[in-house]
């Protein structure tokens, strides 16, 4: 198995990216879902779906269920797949782009 550091440093960081981006995914969820259960303002769709597509919607799945938050509103959920076909593809190309001297 190997070691975090035999990884290499452009697959620590998109990890990182990936986790940090996941939490606050989560977060920014579980603010919405609270505003909407009290009436106050909410976090706007495009905010939700930035985060999604920039690396954070393994956060907002869990989130999702965790707190069953938009997921019955089927238009949300069509762009939020749309961000995560969009995200993975950009993740894809950029490993394949990647100088080798990066890779492990």
């Amino acid at each position: 198995m190997p070691t975090l550091i035999a990884l290499g440093p452009a697959v620590l960081a998109l990890a990182g990216a990936y986790v940090m981006l996941s939490v606050a995914s989560l977060v920014l969820y579980g603010v919405d879902k609270a505003a909407a259960e009290h009436g106050r303002w909410r976090i706007p769709e495009i905010t939700l779906h930035l985060v999604s597509v920039t690396g954070g919607w393994p956060g907002a799945l869990v989130a999702q269920r965790l707190f069953r938050h938009k997921t019955r509103k089927q238009p949300f959920r069509t762009v939020f797949w749309c961000t995560v076909v969009v995200n993975c593809a950009a993740l894809a190309w950029l490993v394949h782009s990647m100088p080798a001297a990066w890779l492990p």
